[in-house]
């Protein structure tokens, strides 16, 4: 079974083949982190690397400024919730809680069913 995509992108082998055959001579730095000669060695070094297409440096700074890291959230379009301080019955509180991880947002859907169920016209019977 194939893993699933997990949206990162991947180098191609042939992509690591060309820059490890691209790169300089490795030379007897200890403090280099790169060897061309070491394929792991290379992936670990690529691994985070920013491609740009033209701009040098500055389009190289730019882009590593937009990456995000690991555990951190892009902007939002627009606030969808907002942090409140909101006493609670223990019963209610050990309800939701029981269901598992997940539990405030399914108490805040349980909460929006009863918003939208009070939002409908009452039906009229003529």
């Amino acid at each position: 079974m194939k893993p699933a995509n997990s949206g990162k992108k991947r180098f191609s082998k042939a992509f690591i083949e060309a820059t490890i055959a691209a790169a300089p001579a490795h030379g007897n730095d200890p403090d280099c982190p790169y060897d061309p000669n070491d394929p792991k060695a290379v992936k670990a070094y690529l691994k985070d690397a920013v491609v740009t297409k033209g701009g040098g440096v500055k389009a190289v700074r730019e882009a590593l400024a937009e990456k995000r890291r690991i555990g951190q959230r892009g902007p939002q379009k627009a606030a969808t919730k907002e942090v409140v301080t909101l006493r609670l019955d223990r019963i209610v509180l050990s309800h939701f809680r029981a269901t598992g991880a997940g539990w405030q947002t399914r108490m805040n859907d349980a909460l929006k069913r009863v918003v939208a169920r009070q939002s409908k016209p009452a039906k009229t019977s003529a």
